[in-house]
């Protein structure tokens, strides 16, 4: 019998956390794995602002807690400020070109900051492209039954694009900035509808259509399976 896998994800905001402690986990609870979520830490401030010096404080911590818990994070790559491999991106890459570039550097300094705890075999590095809104675009016809935008609109902006994970990032074209435009006064409650048509869609639907979103989650499977041997 496989061992129970327990994973803490570090996270930016509270739409995140609720999506993991809502969706992900019972997900992956079938799998043998137990995730969690927290919230970037700082002292009367949560989410926002999101710089390496304040996430790795909470990977330290949480390496440090339990030497059989793994860290993963999840945070979106336009929120990071001061971040490994933020300048070793180059010009015009593709979004999983940003995301294995910024995820392999971050590994590497996790590892080398914190290798007494095993941080190589425990750190996994997840960096979304863009924040959590982009999963929504999974499926076009529950985000325009849900919101009562046309689903033409939603497809346009697929077709444009190529794929959730691909959909530029402006302060016009943002995929949080599209919701909005949509939604009744011009505000996307993400922490109630985006939630709830996450939920409606299913894991299964999302990483079919975000392929970083399904590589973090293979590999997350993967440390079951080792643990397992």
């Amino acid at each position: 019998m496989s061992n129970y896998v327990n994973i803490i994800a570090i996270v930016e905001g509270k739409t995140e956390q609720t999506f993991i402690e809502k969706i992900l986990a019972p997900y992956l609870g079938y799998k043998n794995i137990g995730i969690s979520a927290t919230q970037v830490s700082k002292a009367g401030q949560k989410g926002g602002d999101v710089r390496f010096s304040r996430v790795k404080r909470d990977i330290a911590n949480h390496l440090k807690q339990r030497s059989d818990t793994y860290v993963t994070t999840l945070i979106d790559y336009y929120g990071t400020k001061e971040w490994p491999g933020l300048d070793d991106v180059r010009a015009q890459a593709t979004p999983s070109q940003i995301a294995n570039t910024i995820n392999k550097i971050t590994k590497k300094k996790v590892t080398e900051l914190f290798s007494e705890f095993q941080a190589e075999r425990r750190f996994i590095p997840y960096l979304a492209i863009h924040e959590f809104e982009a999963l929504l675009f999974s499926d076009s016809s529950v985000i325009a039954k849900n919101i009562n935008v046309s689903r033409d609109d939603v497809d346009r902006v697929l077709a444009e694009c190529g794929e959730p994970e691909a959909i530029n990032n402006s302060p016009q074209t943002a995929p949080s900035k599209r919701l909005n435009n949509w939604s009744l006064n011009g505000s996307f409650p993400k922490t109630t509808t985006g939630i709830a048509i996450a939920q409606e869609i299913g894991i299964d639907m999302m990483r079919e259509k975000c392929p970083i979103f399904n590589s973090w989650l293979t590999t997350l499977e993967t440390v079951e399976e080792q643990e397992s041997l």
